[in-house]
């Protein structure tokens, strides 16, 4: 019995986990934060997969958890996230292969320049296309909230996206 959960939470990871990847990445903007943060999802998922496989919905459910380990994240520290090493990684194929197209990068750099939350708010809403019940609910606030949360990013990322090199600069 044992082996046949874990069975299923492995083809759960193996069906969702290029998902999983891109959320992360739309979130947090690095391929290699972003792949510590579904880690860290997928073993809180590992540890209560028992109850959370009998969930309605566990895909939203594990959306939930992912939203909140980036969000967990970007309030600790920076000693807390970073150690030193000697020689830095190599860079990921997702990074190198973004290079060749401006137009992703303009967006991904005017998304990198929202407040986490607005983020949060635009990746639910328009790429695991979340209602706005269901964000508020990830989220832990009101529908009202989701709304004026997306109506700002939206607006600031117009506004990014019309001078495109205002969205370059770091913030």
């Amino acid at each position: 019995m044992a082996d046949a959960i874990e069975d299923e939470f492995h083809e759960f990871v193996r069906e969702r986990l290029p998902g999983l990847r891109r959320a992360a990445y739309l979130l947090c903007g690095d391929w290699t934060r972003g792949d510590d943060i579904v880690q860290r999802t997928l073993t809180d998922v590992y540890v209560r997969w028992r109850r959370i496989r009998r969930a309605e919905n566990v895909d939203a459910y594990v959306r939930t958890v992912l939203v909140h380990r980036f969000i967990d994240e970007r309030r600790r520290g920076w000693a807390a996230r970073e150690s030193p090493v000697d020689r830095l990684p190599e860079r990921c194929a997702e990074d190198v292969a973004l290079e060749g197209v401006p137009e992703g990068l303009e967006l991904h750099a005017a998304l990198a320049r929202l407040p986490h939350r607005q983020r949060a708010v635009l990746v639910l809403r328009f790429f695991c296309d979340m209602s706005v019940e269901q964000t508020a609910r990830v989220l832990r606030c009101a529908p009202g909230t989701v709304k004026s949360q997306t109506s700002a990013a939206l607006a600031t990322m117009r506004r990014l996206l019309e001078d495109p090199l205002d969205a370059r600069r770091p913030r």
